[in-house]
């Protein structure tokens, strides 16, 4: 693989900071208050889940209210980054074949 991709996806992996692989979704949970009014209406309290996989299996976690834009930047980020790995492989391959089919000079092998 040519060295100007090796640096271009080197440059840009390095712009996406931070990554995370998973989505993030907004719940609504009841909360411990005997007397709280959200909950007695059904309207509960928003939560943030982020969701992702691990050794094959689904897990999740919660997510503070303050982390919630860092992770949204995060996911995104690691979207580009799944992206950017797709399109490296195919430019592999694509450089693989360019050298391989390229003809001999003369005075070579």
């Amino acid at each position: 693989m040519s060295e100007e991709l090796l640096k271009a996806f080197l440059g840009d992996i390095e712009s996406w900071w931070p990554v995370a692989s998973g989505s993030l979704c907004e719940v609504r949970k009841p909360c411990i208050r005997p007397n709280c009014h959200a909950c007695a209406k059904g309207l509960k309290h928003p939560a943030y889940i982020f969701t992702y996989r691990e050794g094959g299996r689904q897990r999740c976690m919660y997510v503070p209210v303050d982390l919630v834009p860092l992770m949204r930047q995060a996911i995104a980020n690691g979207r580009r980054l799944e992206q950017r790995l797709r399109q490296m492989g195919r430019a592999l391959i694509e450089s693989y074949r360019q050298k391989r089919d390229r003809p001999l000079r003369k005075g070579k092998g």
